[in-house]
């Protein structure tokens, strides 16, 4: 079965809706079958794409315009297509950038497998430029994460307190401002 997703946003105002419906309808989606959002592709609450990707049974293919009207980055277009794949279901993309994938012809997926390659360079990327900025930012005396809840000396102040057996944990608490967990847990240390 064909199943179309169409999704336009305040921000597009040269792409309408029923420019993409009849777009689908031409590629021989039936009118029941098109599922649409009005939202922006950047958010994650789009319930047209939710109904339609928990519509789509084996053997399904799905129509989109536009690639970009189905996924918000590279990475999730990627994990969308292949969540698809794993179900097989299809892809055709109509018109835009992405017109050559066709999930359901070898060389639409040769041109999603190059898609997809791209997306795990661009998380490499991502993960090299992160590691290299921790690493300059340690070289620099910064260190990364939270703030100690505790000095050491409060620490130290709260091992002689809990040493003794007259001490109550919840005082120690609420004179040193934490919470109860992480007086236990500086117990031994």
């Amino acid at each position: 079965m064909l199943i179309g997703y169409a999704r336009v946003s305040k921000a597009d105002g040269s792409q309408s809706l029923d420019l993409q419906h009849d777009a689908l309808r031409a590629a021989g989606v039936e009118p029941g079958n098109i599922y649409d959002d009005r939202a922006s592709g950047s958010r994650d609450d789009r319930p047209g794409l939710a109904a339609c990707l928990k519509s789509l049974r084996d053997g399904d293919v799905l129509i989109v315009w536009k690639l970009d009207r189905l996924g918000r980055t590279l990475t999730h277009l990627v994990s969308t297509v292949q969540n698809l794949s794993d179900r097989g279901i299809g892809l055709r993309v109509l018109t835009g950038k992405g017109a050559q994938i066709d999930t359901t012809t070898p060389s639409g997926r040769m041109v999603f497998g190059i898609f997809a390659t791209l997306a795990e360079f661009e998380r490499d990327m991502i993960r090299e430029r992160t590691m290299a900025g921790l690493a300059a930012a340690r070289a620099r005396g910064r260190k990364g994460g939270r703030k100690f809840a505790l000095s050491k000396a409060q620490v130290r102040l709260a091992q002689a307190a809990m040493a003794q057996r007259d001490t109550s944990v919840s005082d120690l608490c609420k004179e040193l401002g934490i919470e109860r967990g992480l007086c236990c847990k500086n117990r031994e240390a």
